[in-house]
C-alpha cells in the first residue's frame, strides 16, 4: 500500500536544501518501519509535538526508495525533511536505502536517522561508514521508546540547523 502522496519540486535543482526553519507547517517526516507497533509508538510520541509534524509510514524499502524518487504511483510524493529509518526491511534493507540516498545528489542532504533493535558495533559503524546522521538503539521498555522519539525530533526538527529547502 503506497503511502499519501503530497507535491515537492519534480526536479532537484542546484542546492536543494532542507528547512532551517521548524516553525514552518508542517515538519514532513519518512519513517521507513516494517513493525506495525514500532511505527504506531513513534508516530504517537511525534504526534505529542509542539510542532505540526506530517509522518508518513512505508513498511518496505523498496517503497521507500520510490517514494524518495518519485517514481510512479508516487510521483507526487512529499519531500520529507528528516527520515526515520530501520535497517531490517522487506525487500531492500536500511543500509541499501541510506547507501542509495548519501549517493543521490538530491536526497544525500537529507537527515537519516538509523533507528534499529540489533545494533552491534558493526552494524553502528556499517551505517556511519554509509552516512547516517545518526544511530539510535530501539529501547525495549515502552516508556524508554518513546522518549527516545520524543529526543530525536526535540534535536532533530526543534534544534538542529537544517538546510533551506530549494
Amino acid at each position: 500500500m503506497y503511502p499519501t502522496a503530497l507535491n515537492w519540486p519534480a526536479a532537484c535543482p542546484e542546492g536543494c536544501r532542507m528547512s532551517a526553519n521548524p516553525d514552518r507547517n508542517p515538519v514532513e517526516i519518512l519513517l521507513v518501519e516494517d513493525s506495525p507497533n514500532d511505527a504506531e509508538l513513534m508516530v504517537e510520541a511525534l504526534a505529542e509535538s509542539e510542532l505540526d509534524i506530517h509522518v508518513t509510514v512505508i513498511e518496505d524499502g523498496q517503497e521507500a526508495i520510490e517514494y524518495l524518487r518519485r517514481q510512479r504511483p508516487l510521483d507526487t510524493a512529499g519531500r520529507p525533511d528528516l527520515i526515520l529509518l530501520d535497517l531490517h526491511l522487506p525487500r531492500k534493507s536500511g543500509q541499501e536505502i541510506l547507501a542509495e540516498i548519501k549517493q543521490d545528489e538530491c536526497l544525500r542532504a537529507i537527515p537519516v536517522i538509523i533507528l534499529t533493535s540489533f545494533g552491534t558495533e558493526q552494524t553502528i559503524q556499517s551505517a556511519y561508514d554509509l552516512r547516517a546522521n545518526c544511530c539510535v538503539l530501539k529501547p525495549s521498555n515502552l516508556e524508554q521508546f518513546t522518549l527516545a522519539v520524543k529526543k530525536i525530533e526535540t534535536f532533530w526538527v526543534q534544534q538542529a540547523r537544517l538546510r533551506q529547502k530549494s
